[in-house]
C-alpha cells in the first residue's frame, strides 16, 4: 500500500478510478531506483533533495513520491557518527553550561571540553551531534526487489490497495473462489458468498458465486488493522487467471464505484498472494492448535466445504469428523462482527437444513439465544473459545453415535483370536470401543481393555513365577498378543514392585 495522500485516483463520471502506471513512465521508475542508488553512502537530506529535483521535472509529483516510497521500503539507512549522538549532545551541554557560551569561541571551547571527556576530537564530536536527525541518517544499502518494469507492477497493485483502504464493501467473481475463500478466512475478513443470477457465460472463467467482503468503514470502529489486511485481499484477487471486482467506496462521505479486472494492469510482482498473518484476538489459530493436542475421536477440518443457505453459500471456519462413522459437525466463530452482519449471519442459520452446526459467539454479540432458538449449539466465549466447552458438545453427539452403532451390533460377538483389544476389534467393525460396552464375548473374558479366552488365562497363571522380572513377563504376554500387562497381571492376583527406574519384579499380591 501507498500513503493514503500518494494515491491518484479520478472521480470522472461520479466513480472512483485509480490512476495506473503504464509502459510510458518506465524510464521514470529506472531513475527513481538509479536515484537511491547514486546516493548510497549520501545523506538522506541529499537524496531527498535529488528526489525532490525528480518531482519537479515530472509531469505528476504523486507518481514519482509513490514510486520512491515503495523503493524506499528496501532502503537501509543508519546513523553514521564516531560516537553515540545522546552522549554527544549531553557532553556538550554540560561544556557549554560551564564555559556559558555566548560567542563563537565560547562554543569552540566548550566543544573542545566535551571532545576532551569523551577522548574524540572537536569535529568529531560535532559531527556526531546530531547525526541521528533523520535528514543526516546515512543511506547504507539499497536492494529493491524490482527492476523498472516490476516497481511499476508494484506501484499499480499498491495504487489499487490503498484505493481499496477506504471501501465499505467489496463483490468479487474469480476463477479460483478456494483459494480466495481461504486467504479471507486467514485475514480475518467478514465475508458472505453468494450465487450469482442468471445463466453462465462459457467465455467468462469466472466462478458462478460472488464473493462479498465488508470493508473497514462498516465495522463498529474502523481499525488500520482491517484495513491492511482487507486491502492485502487483492493480492489473491490479482493472482486468479480470470477475476472481477466492484468496491463501494467511502470517498469523504460520498459513496462512488470503484471497477477492476483481470484486464487491469494490476498483478502480483514475486510475491506470494497471502501469507499467514497473525489474527488480532487468535481466536481461531488458538482454537485449532489447543483442539489438535487433544486424542479425540474427531478430526478437526480447516476450512470444509460449502454450506448452501438459500442463494447464499456459507463456509464456516471448521468441521469436526467422527473417525468411526460417516458424521460432520460444522463449527463457526462469531466474534469481529458488525450488527449488519451479524443478521445476515443469522438468517444464514436460519435456512440451513440437516446440518449439525455448532457456533461459538462473543458474548458481546448478545445473540446467543436467537441462534439456539434456530436449532443450533450456542458456546458463549468472551476472549477466546474454551476448548471443554466444545468437546462437551462433541461427547453428546458422541455418546448419541455410540447409541446408534451399539443398536446395530450383534448380542454376542465370538473373535476368531486368542486375545484381542477392543480398540482394535471395534476399529474391525468400524465403531468405537465404547459402542462395545454392551456387547457379549461369550467366549473371551473382558480384562481391562482386552479380550482373553479364559485358556489363555490359566496358561498365564501358570507360566509366570513371583518374582519374574517385568520385561520377561511383559515378553510373554506379547507373544499371546496382549500389551495391557497391568490388566491382566492384577486379573491374576499380581502386583509389580518397583525398582527405580530400572524396571519392577513381578510379586503376589
Amino acid at each position: 500500500m501507498l500513503r493514503k495522500e500518494l494515491c491518484r485516483v479520478s472521480r470522472a463520471g461520479g466513480g472512483y478510478h485509480p490512476q495506473f502506471a503504464d509502459r510510458s513512465d518506465r524510464p521514470l521508475a529506472a531513475r527513481v531506483i538509479g536515484t537511491f542508488q547514486g546516493h548510497v553512502g549520501e545523506p538522506r537530506g541529499d537524496l531527498e533533495e535529488a528526489l525532490t529535483a525528480l518531482e519537479r521535472e515530472s509531469d505528476d509529483y504523486k507518481l514519482v513520491r509513490g514510486l520512491a516510497d515503495l523503493v524506499e521500503r528496501e532502503a537501509t539507512f543508519e546513523t553514521d557518527a564516531p560516537i553515540d549522538p545522546e552522549r554527544a549532545r549531553r557532553a556538550a551541554f554540560e561544556a557549554a553550561a560551564a564555559v556559558g557560551v555566548v560567542s563563537e569561541h565560547e562554543r569552540t571551547t566548550a566543544l573542545a571540553r566535551a571532545g576532551e571527556s569523551l577522548s574524540v576530537s572537536p569535529d568529531d564530536l560535532e559531527r556526531s551531534l546530531y547525526a541521528d536527525l533523520e535528514e543526516r541518517q546515512v543511506l547504507t544499502a539499497v536492494e529493491p526487489r524490482w527492476g523498472p518494469d516490476g516497481l511499476l507492477a508494484q506501484y499499480n497493485l499498491s495504487q489499487a490497495q490503498t484505493a481499496l483502504f477506504d471501501a465499505t464493501e467489496v463483490r468479487v467473481h474469480t476463477s479460483d473462489p478456494k483459494s480466495l475463500v481461504s486467504a479471507i478466512k486467514r485475514l480475518r475478513l467478514m465475508y458472505e458468498i453468494h450465487q450469482r443470477d442468471g445463466p453462465n457465460d462459457p467465455d467468462d472463467a469466472a466462478s458462478d458465486r460472488e464473493v462479498v467482503v465488508t470493508g473497514p468503514t462498516r465495522l463498529f470502529r474502523s481499525t488500520r488493522r482491517y484495513g491492511t489486511r482487507f486491502a492485502r485481499l487483492l493480492r489473491t484477487v490479482a493472482s486468479a487467471e480470470a477475476w472481477h471486482l466492484e468496491a463501494t467506496i467511502d470517498d469523504r462521505g460520498t459513496e462512488r464505484m470503484l471497477t477492476l479486472s483481470h484486464e487491469a494492469p494490476v498483478g502480483v510482482p514475486d510475491a506470494e498472494p497471502v501469507t499467514d498473518v497473525s489474527f488480532d484476538s487468535g481466536v481461531e489459530s488458538e482454537f485449532a492448535a489447543r483442539f489438535e493436542d487433544l486424542d479425540l475421536d474427531w478430526e478437526l477440518v480447516r476450512e470444509p466445504e460449502p454450506l448452501a443457505t438459500g442463494t447464499r453459500v456459507m463456509i464456516p471456519d471448521f468441521a469436526f469428523e467422527y473417525a468411526h462413522a460417516e458424521f460432520r459437525i460444522f463449527f463457526e466463530i462469531m466474534g469481529f462482527w458488525t450488527p449488519a452482519y451479524v443478521e445476515k449471519k443469522l438468517s444464514q442459520l436460519a435456512e440451513l437444513e440437516d446440518v449439525a452446526l455448532v457456533v461459538a459467539v462473543d458474548e458481546s454479540l448478545g445473540v446467543g439465544e436467537e441462534i439456539a432458538a434456530r436449532d443450533h449449539r450456542a458456546i458463549p466465549y468472551s476472549g477466546s473459545v474454551r476448548v471443554k466447552d466444545v468437546v462437551d458438545v462433541l461427547r453428546e453427539y458422541e455418546t448419541e453415535l455410540v447409541a446408534e452403532t451399539a443398536a446395530s451390533l450383534p448380542d454376542e460377538v465370538t473373535p476368531d483370536e486368542d486375545a484381542i483389544g477392543l480398540e482394535e476389534l471395534a476399529q474391525r467393525r468400524g465403531v468405537s470401543a465404547d459402542a462395545l460396552a454392551e456387547t457379549s464375548f461369550p467366549d473371551h473374558d473382558r480384562v481391562g481393555r482386552t479380550l482373553v479366552r479364559p485358556g489363555v488365562l490359566e496358561s498365564l497363571e501358570a507360566a509366570i513365577e513371583p518374582g519374574a522380572d517385568l520385561a520377561d513377563v511383559e515378553s510373554l504376554l506379547e507373544e499371546y498378543g496382549i500389551d495391557d500387562a497391568s490388566a491382566v497381571l492384577s486379573r491374576l492376583g499380581y502386583r509389580v514392585e518397583w525398582e527405580g527406574l530400572g524396571g519392577g519384579t513381578v510379586r503376589k499380591r
